[in-house]
């Protein structure tokens, strides 16, 4: 069976649902092809269920912060009041006929199986053959990397899928890797009363981040009852049927927990698109694309698969660039410069642009300031809970930030105005001259701008 359409794209997440409804909605035939559930990772198995988790455990945590600051509190922790919301509102119990049903009303057709190229502009799905007039845009996504580690694959370990999708909490749980969902998900196990491990490799947590950053998530979750290693790796992982046994590189007694999340990153799969069939390397990490997404001729790349950044709002806007391109209307090219990440820890650690490290690689010539939360107004009434601080980098030669990390209450929300600096690449001479709301937390961008050294 073979047809003819417009555009297909490959994937339903975010990115890929917005393109197959967009294009659709002017008035493109469009078919979208989804082995899973429309709508991706975000809203089932990670942006959207994990934010429920997160904003639950930290209630958990104000409320122990009363006795300092207002009288007295007791609460008891009760996940079976997560896991219902999860099903209830984030997921409904991860069917997606609403996502669905949305791209129909848009005009778009869905193609539920296992979608791979088989020549330019032509998707194979089953016995069905797409033939696209416009072009294919791939947005499959990515996947958990599973690191090789010996006695790993015959467990019954857990991805973040596991984790969102639990009814019940477990009394322990070992993570591997200490990065964002690592970290977001240890903390929020800890704070329901589960004992928690971080097995981290790298000599920090967050170690994509500030060093700075990793520092205060090791310090904030030590303060909740975490145990974190790193510069650890596991060599040998078992299961005797009640729980997990990991062995660590050196001497020392085995970590035992009842369960064992595995948090080390995610990765593309490009053979199993079959994109040598486009002219491209199946053995690739990712796909190179240009300024406006474009991988080759009749085909997009957007989303995880890029390689730009594993974020939501990496794959929206790299979407709208290809929408663009498609209906050919012209505008910019994708601009990667101020791109914003949020840790959803307590606090949020937030950054935009280059780290120090990145900057200093670049030869560039910095200046740098770091400032605590904490010494701020805002952050002296906030009282516990206000660990924190504003890092900036400045590009000296040129005067304009380059790089800043917003870690604090509400860090991510404080992020946007550094956001804006960044990538509108406001004088630093003219941000310091600005008015700045008192008392906030963001007040402390102002200090942190006259103590750049």
């Amino acid at each position: 069976m073979s047809e003819q359409v417009d555009v297909v794209v490959l994937g339903l997440g975010p990115g890929g649902e917005y393109v197959a409804g967009t294009l659709a909605e002017a008035g493109l035939d469009v078919v979208g092809i989804e082995k899973e559930l429309v709508g991706g990772e975000c809203p089932y198995w990670g942006c959207v269920p994990s934010k429920m988790m997160i904003r639950a455990g930290n209630l958990l945590a104000e409320a122990g912060r009363v006795s300092s600051l207002a009288g007295g509190a007791e609460v008891t922790p009760d996940w079976g009041r997560v896991a219902g919301r999860i099903r209830g509102e984030a997921t409904d119990d991860w069917n997606d006929q609403i996502a669905a049903d949305r791209l129909a009303a848009k005009g778009g057709r869905l193609v539920r199986g296992t979608g791979r190229l088989t020549g330019p502009r032509q998707v194979t799905v089953g016995p069905r053959t797409f033939r696209a007039r416009r072009g294919v845009v791939l947005a499959t996504g990515s996947r958990p990397r599973i690191p090789t580690v010996p006695g790993l694959a015959a467990t019954p370990y857990w991805t973040n899928r596991d984790a969102m999708a639990t009814r019940e909490l477990p009394t322990s749980m070992l993570v591997l890797g200490g990065g964002a969902i690592g970290v977001e998900l240890a903390q929020v196990f800890a704070r329901f009363r589960c004992a928690v491990t971080v097995v981290e490799g790298q000599d920090r947590l967050l170690s994509q981040e500030e060093p700075e950053a990793g520092e205060l998530a090791e310090k904030v979750l030590r303060a909740d009852g975490v145990t974190v290693l790193t510069s650890a790796r596991a060599r040998q992982v078992g299961h005797d049927g009640t729980g997990f046994v990991v062995h660590l590189e050196g001497e020392g007694e085995p970590l035992r927990a009842e369960r064992l999340l595995v948090a080390t990153g995610r990765h593309a799969d490009l053979a199993a698109l079959s994109v040598e069939a486009a002219g491209l390397d199946p053995s690739a990490r990712t796909v190179r694309t240009d300024g406006q997404m474009r991988a080759g001729e009749g085909l997009w790349a957007i989303g995880d698969i890029t390689g730009d950044g594993s974020f939501t709002h990496v794959s929206m806007y790299q979407a709208e660039i290809a929408v663009r391109d498609i209906l050919g209307r012209p505008g910019p090219d994708a601009d990667y410069r101020a791109l914003p990440r949020v840790t959803f820890t307590d606090p949020e650690i937030a950054a935009v642009g280059l780290t120090e490290r990145q900057a200093r690689d670049q030869r560039l010539r910095v200046r740098t300031s770091l400032l605590p939360i904490a010494s701020s107004t805002r952050g002296w009434i906030h009282g516990r809970g206000n660990e924190g601080f504003i890092k900036l980098i400045e590009d000296a030669d040129r005067g304009v930030l380059i790089g800043a990390t917003s870690a604090g209450p509400a860090g991510g929300e404080v992020l946007y105005g550094l956001n804006v600096a960044v990538h509108a690449e406001i004088p630093v001479e003219r941000l310091q001259h600005m008015i700045y709301a008192y008392p906030t937390f963001h007040r402390t961008v102002e200090a942190a701008l006259g103590a750049l050294r």
